[in-house]
């Protein structure tokens, strides 16, 4: 094992014990944020890794807010019916109303009796 895959797998163990925080993954890991995004442009394994890391923490996360909608916590409620109720009507809208008046406008053309120029031809004829 290479001492970047072992700097790789420093990263991965920090970045799921830091929920995702990349800062925070390689301040533990001793790696600058170049490098890790460095990584994960050019070894698809690791992206790949890093992607399903970002998803366990995304699980994580709703995980927390179905514990606070069970404890009766009004705001996440909300907050999971506005976000995952939308198709049942849970949504906030803005109604605009607009009153728009039209007015009528009346072109005369009057005709000159001077022809118009040759580039011109065919624009109102």
């Amino acid at each position: 094992m290479t001492k970047t895959d072992i700097l790789k797998g420093t990263l991965l163990t920090a970045l799921e014990k830091s929920l995702g925080i990349v800062t925070t993954a390689c301040k533990t890991a001793e790696c600058s944020r170049e490098t890790f995004y460095k990584y994960c442009k050019e070894d698809e394994v690791f992206k790949a890794k890093v992607d399903e890391l970002s998803n366990i923490t995304l699980d994580f996360a709703e995980s927390q807010l179905h514990k606070q909608i069970q404890d009766g916590n009004t705001t996440a409620t909300i907050f999971y019916l506005k976000t995952k109720g939308k198709k049942r009507g849970y949504i906030e809208r803005t109604e605009v109303m607009q009153e728009t008046i039209f007015k009528s406008l009346d072109i005369n053309i009057i005709d000159t009796g001077v022809p118009f120029a040759d580039n011109e031809k065919g624009i109102v004829d």
